[in-house]
């Protein structure tokens, strides 16, 4: 383990979802500074959502470097977003910005608007945009958290996808982020556990239904991993216990896992389809 990755983290709390992760201490390592490329992108495009900060910046950056154009959706996080267009642009590569709730079908249908404007066809779309919110018990979910953790996780990525599929020529991929709790259940995060989910069925059945038109559709199953999602989940003493309860005894950063999406982008992954990678710290999981 690189000594420059903490095992443990100062207690802290953001109020407002998905965070924000420039109020972060330690700043999570998501810039690919020590990343080395080798073309494996060259001239492709692509389309991340949440793509303003943790794994999603992590992800642009990482492609960025590996020679593709990005659009990067986000919600609100304006000077996060801006910062990962900064990084991007550093590299030589295009970033475009969309912002706006992915929960709304008629925003999913902006970005891939602006998306087939900005590249004409799409290489790789990366789902990643998430929300969650912690409960005690089952009774304390609302019917308005189910539906709108629902309306973020799965239906803002099932819309687009829909939306961007005709764009995604043969060749192309398509890779959702799913989580450690679709396979290990989360007592606390029950409806998020559940869109997770719902995350893993649908890249499974969705890459049965396009393998005959060359694209391919796979996921990454993150662990405990430092996003701002993270402070804006937890109480201060849960932020300062993240990540401890796996084998490696520590939270993992955004450039751990965007390797993983890489990787399933480039012709690397080409006999790769409907698979799930686990970036997670060691936790053993099925399926």
């Amino acid at each position: 383990m690189s000594s420059s990755k903490p095992d443990t983290l100062p207690p802290q709390q953001q109020d407002r979802q998905p965070g924000i992760q420039s109020e972060m201490q330690p700043r999570p390592q998501g810039d690919g500074r020590e990343y080395l490329a080798a073309g494996k992108l060259q001239g492709r495009t692509a389309v991340i959502t949440g793509g303003d900060s943790g794994i999603g910046r992590a992800v642009a950056v990482l492609f960025a470097k590996e020679g593709a154009d990005v659009l990067v959706a986000y919600l609100d996080e304006e000077e996060d977003a801006h910062e990962t267009q900064r990084l991007v642009e550093a590299t030589g590569r295009r970033c475009e910005l969309i912002a706006g709730d992915l929960g709304d079908e008629a925003h999913a249908k902006a970005v891939a608007a602006r998306a087939r404007e900005c590249f004409g066809k799409i290489d790789i779309l990366v789902n990643n945009a998430a929300e969650q919110h912690t409960q005690q018990a089952l009774e304390d979910i609302t019917s308005a958290q189910l539906e709108r953790t629902f309306r973020t996780n799965f239906f803002g990525m099932f819309n687009l996808t829909r939306e961007l599929l005709p764009a995604i020529p043969s060749g192309g991929c398509i890779i959702n982020t799913t989580s450690v709790t679709a396979y290990r259940g989360s007592a606390k995060l029950m409806d998020y556990a559940s869109t997770k989910g719902a995350i893993v069925a649908f890249t499974r059945s969705l890459s049965s239904a396009v393998v005959e038109r060359g694209i391919r559709v796979n996921a990454v199953a993150p662990g405990p991993i430092w996003t701002p999602l993270i402070p804006a989940s937890f109480t201060p003493e849960e932020v300062a216990e993240f990540g401890q309860q796996v084998p490696m005894k520590r939270p993992g950063q955004p450039d751990e896992v965007g390797p993983c999406y890489v990787f399933l982008a480039s012709d690397d992954a080409s006999y790769m389809t409907g698979q799930v990678l686990h970036p997670n710290g060691g936790e053993v999981v099925n399926g």
